[in-house]
């Protein structure tokens, strides 16, 4: 793929080099990165939103039908995003961008062709949500790319926006969608059910698409220092963080994204007099707009601390979710599920923010240390090996969370078929939650936890100003 050349010397942790000429840049490529993932995230979960007027549009579905055609596109989106995380490294971030935002256009398009034949198969319509699973890989490719543009000091806070402007495609999709298939702004004045108009609902996004393609095209750029083999990245499944991380995040991202999906619908099981359309959007916004929090707040206090935290928030949010459903007929019942759901959205935004500023740190603390004693020369190879794998283990944790927005969907409808409640599938919620508080505490939090080395460099030993830098504030990241 031709056009911009790429670059071939990036160190943004030198103060020169960033004010220079690295931040400009930096700043450019996250601009037009988070538009892309933006988009990504509103095609990924277009299916929250259809689904809720697929019946009125003369469709005949179960409750569980309706629940797998929102949980299939994350389960797409999970598995795209592995091969999505190593891409950055292989061809390109600019490259990728501008080929993983053109991969939308078939989605939004065969959404809008489908959806307007009521007496399509099942199977089609499954296959169709599918394909909407391509827009859940953007979000690993970015985070990949976007880490090597920032300077240690300035990651969690880059990372965070970059992940809160993708996030918030999900809120946008779910205010937006419902007007133009005819449900009115919020679900208000929806017309009759024979004059929506579901196809608007991929259409929609095809000129913002076009324009995403166009932007990461012209104005972003690769990094010379980001290309890596597929089989230098694949070590990190050799490194333990890599799956205590990827727990974690399942714990965050896997239920920002589950409860973002299956909110709709799970309103409008539990609440049938309640428009869903009205309430479904405030979760994954406030959710998103928390992630840049949970990123200023690692690099202020520590990733670990935060995300020990923000588990027992996520657990009190969880039983006062059950506590509401368990007196949903009682006056103001409605009231209290929604308050819950948003402290939980919230504390799910923040722990995003918090266990996606811990990776960076560990992996490089890890190759430091592994270098420790060994030279300038090796300290230097470590510095780069480090954000190698800790690009790559973003995408990888990514991936792996996004499970999650396949696994509570489907946990609804399988607790519904089989107890008539979702009582069950909150309660399993908790006990992961355990899991991660446990899993934090033990390998990050306790006294003898493994800590983030600082390396001082001896006097007879010249070693790199960047890597020395990059270690002050490794202590304190995790």
């Amino acid at each position: 793929m031709s056009g911009r050349a790429w670059i071939t010397e990036w160190n943004p942790n030198d103060e020169s080099f960033w004010k220079s000429r690295g931040m400009q840049i930096a700043r450019r490529n996250l601009i037009f990165s988070i538009f892309a993932e933006f988009l990504g995230f509103s095609v990924w979960q277009l299916w929250s939103a259809v689904s809720v007027g697929i019946p009125k549009a003369g469709f005949h579905l179960s409750t569980l039908q309706l629940f797998w055609l929102v949980g299939v596109p994350s389960l797409v989106g999970a598995t795209a995003r592995f091969p999505y995380g190593f891409a950055v490294a292989k061809f390109g971030g600019r490259n990728w961008t501008v080929l993983s935002a053109a991969l939308l256009l078939i989605p939004t398009i065969l959404l809008g062709v489908v959806i307007q034949h009521p007496s399509a198969p099942y199977w089609l319509l499954v296959a169709t949500a599918a394909t909407a699973g391509f827009g859940g890989g953007n979000f690993a490719s970015s985070m990949a790319n976007i880490s090597f543009f920032y300077p240690d000091r300035k990651k969690g806070a880059a990372l965070g926006l970059n992940a809160a402007g993708g996030n918030i495609g999900v809120a946008v999709v779910q205010f937006v969608v419902p007007a133009f298939i005819g449900l009115g702004i919020l679900g208000l004045g929806a017309k009759t059910a024979g004059a929506l108009s579901l196809q608007w609902a991929g259409f929609l996004w095809v000129p913002f698409i076009v324009i995403a393609v166009a932007g990461a095209w012209f104005f972003m750029d690769n990094l010379v220092v980001s290309k890596a083999s597929i089989k230098q990245q694949r070590v990190i499944v050799r490194r333990k963080h890599t799956w205590l991380m990827s727990w974690l995040y399942i714990g965050t991202f896997g239920s920002f994204i589950g409860y973002s999906a299956g909110l709709p619908l799970l309103i409008k099981t539990q609440f049938p007099n309640v428009n869903p359309l009205q309430f479904a959007f405030l979760g994954p916004l406030v959710g998103s707009l928390a992630r840049p929090v949970g990123g200023w707040l690692s690099d202020r206090f520590g990733g670990s601390i935060v995300t020990f935290w923000n588990f027992l928030l996520m657990i009190a949010a969880t039983v006062g979710v059950i506590i509401a459903l368990g007196v949903k007929t009682a006056p103001g019942a409605f009231g209290g599920f929604l308050a819950c759901f948003l402290v939980l959205f919230v504390a799910a935004g923040i722990g995003n923010g918090s266990t996606f500023r811990m990776i960076p740190a560990l992996f490089k603390a890890d190759r430091l240390r592994a270098a420790e004693g060994k030279g300038a020369e090796a300290l230097a190879a470590a510095d780069r090996d480090g954000r190698m794998e800790s690009a790559a283990a973003l995408g990888f944790t990514s991936a792996v969370a996004a499970y999650g927005g396949f696994i509570i969907p489907l946990s609804y409808g399988w607790s519904i078929n089989l107890t008539g409640s979702v009582r069950g599938a909150l309660t399993s919620f908790i006990a992961f939650y355990v899991t991660c508080i446990a899993l934090t505490w033990f390998f990050y939090l306790r006294t003898a936890a493994e800590a983030p080395v600082v390396l001082a460099a001896p006097a007879s030993v010249p070693v790199p100003a960047a890597a020395l830098a990059s270690t002050s504030a490794l202590a304190e990241a995790v």
